[in-house]
């Protein structure tokens, strides 16, 4: 009798991000790995689920690539392991347009996942009511190619000017000694799979 191999179909990249924030305990496995590096001891704690649970979905999320083991502690003869979000470093456009296909899909799908995780953990938290100066929109723009260009360029001076705003209020808070507050700026732009000369209704 021969012995037949299973075989494990791995999930695509698109269907990785899909399943990384198809189930809340995943988004919130996510949102916090985003901060830091963590156990699955102590995201069992802090997201109040039991340890079983938690360790199945990580394992799901690992198998996606969706996570990472970050690191690796031995007690005696047991291992721990810590996990982290997975690493998206800033890439210049020179740096991205180097990239293959699969790594410039893989990096986009990260920054999706990411973006999705926090904003659904902002709203199950209540931060999109709370928040008195929350601003989310979103649109399409029909442009040419010099258009095309004209955005991007107007979203890296945005993003620059945010770290600046960032910076700007670190100098501030060592005189003051106020909280910081952790507020999530996403920018997207990119070539949309259809073009259509009509604008999506309820945006401005």
């Amino acid at each position: 009798m021969t012995k037949r191999t299973a075989v494990v179909k791995r999930r695509s990249i698109e269907e990785a991000v899909s399943y990384a924030v198809g189930h809340r305990i995943r988004i919130e496995i996510l949102g916090l790995l985003n901060e830091g590096i963590r156990s699955a001891d102590q995201l069992a704690r802090l997201i109040r689920q039991p340890l079983s649970t938690v360790t199945h979905h990580i394992k799901e999320l690992l198998k996606s690539n969706s996570i990472e083991i970050a690191t690796v502690e031995m007690t005696g003869n047991v291992a721990q392991h810590f996990y982290r979000a997975a690493e998206m470093p800033f890439h210049s456009d020179a740096e991205h347009a180097a990239k293959s296909p699969e790594e410039k899909r893989a990096i986009c799908a990260l920054i999706v996942q990411a973006v999705m995780a926090e904003s659904l953990n902002a709203i199950y938290a209540g931060k999109v009511v709370t928040d008195p100066r929350l601003w989310m929109t979103w649109r399409w723009f029909n442009v040419d190619t010099l258009g095309r260009g004209d955005i991007a360029d107007e979203q890296a001076r945005h993003w620059k000017r945010i770290q600046e705003i960032e910076a700007e209020s670190i100098a501030r808070r060592i005189e003051s000694g106020e909280e910081a507050v952790s507020v999530i700026v996403s920018s997207f732009g990119f070539e949309r799979s259809q073009t259509s000369l009509t604008l999506p209704t309820g945006n401005n």
